[in-house]
């Protein structure tokens, strides 16, 4: 297994499959990566060379944000926009959506099951 950025990828994994496997890194920008270092996009993680993983590693520790760091970016991020009582900041401190998406029918995973369950009729 290949330890990047924290993160423990496996072997039989494409490499571009592989690195999404690190919070923040997605597809395309594994393949920007990928394509900076000169690694073919077909290889697995297993027959990379020492050389390649650390290199990919010095890239994504000299020029991304990811795992801890990105995280706590992101929670810094809503705090404080819960601090300025913006529009988003309230909708995060009542957990609902707060990106515009309809609330009388839909966003159970926000507000949970307890709307779903109705009044009892006598």
């Amino acid at each position: 297994m290949a330890r990047i950025a924290g993160v423990d990828i496996q072997n039989n994994k494409k490499v571009e499959v592989g690195l999404t496997n690190i919070y923040g890194v997605g597809r395309a920008t594994a393949r920007l990566i990928l394509a900076d270092i000169n690694v073919d996009l077909s290889k697995r993680i297993g027959d990379l060379s020492e050389q390649d993983i650390s290199a990919i590693r010095k890239f994504i520790e000299d020029n991304l944000t990811v795992e801890g760091d990105l995280r706590k970016e992101t929670a810094l991020n809503i705090k404080r926009l819960m601090e300025i009582n913006c529009y988003r900041g309230s909708r995060h401190k009542m957990h609902l959506p707060c990106r515009g998406q309809k609330t009388r029918s839909n966003a159970r995973t926000r507000r949970g099951l307890a709307g779903k369950r109705g009044i009892k009729k006598k």
